[in-house]
């Protein structure tokens, strides 16, 4: 009998935990070159920012202007290194979102910008990511800004 029990356990399917192990780390793959970006504009190294950056990213900020402004990301990186000396640009992101989808990752995030240790601005972040040769690479980075309601 117990030969039979265990014969018919043997032959149910087991579950499958590797595509969930695999979206995960696709998830914290995803995750690393945001906080590399972040941490890239902390230290003011646009080289690190970069290599983050899909060669034809684009940023969007929507509540800047009347209009939706659509800028290359060259433009913003050439702003980071510009700015006042000594004073810390810290973008700080809260409760991501990470979605994978083979070659396409979203992450959509609160965040708190930080001037020095004086709160700026907040909004939302969005990230659309794409899977190269070289690894996952921001090719669209949106955002929204408000100066009122930011909680540090």
């Amino acid at each position: 009998m117990r030969a039979m029990i265990l014969s018919a356990v043997l032959l149910l399917p087991l579950p499958r935990f590797t595509p969930v192990l695999q979206a995960q780390g696709e998830e914290r793959a995803v995750m690393a070159v945001v906080q590399q970006l972040f941490d890239g504009m902390r230290a003011r190294d646009t080289a690190k920012m970069r290599a983050t950056l899909h060669p034809e990213a684009r940023l969007v900020s929507a509540g800047v202007k009347d209009s939706v402004p659509t800028e290359a990301i060259t433009g913003w990186l050439a702003g980071i290194p510009n700015a006042r000396p000594g004073l810390l640009l810290d973008e700080r992101i809260h409760n991501p979102v990470v979605k994978v989808d083979g070659g396409l990752a979203s992450v959509w995030a609160e965040y708190t910008f930080y001037l020095g240790d004086k709160v700026n601005h907040c909004g939302v972040d969005t990230f659309h990511l794409v899977k190269t040769a070289d690894g996952w690479r921001i090719i669209d980075l949106a955002d929204t800004r408000r100066r009122e309601g930011c909680a540090p």
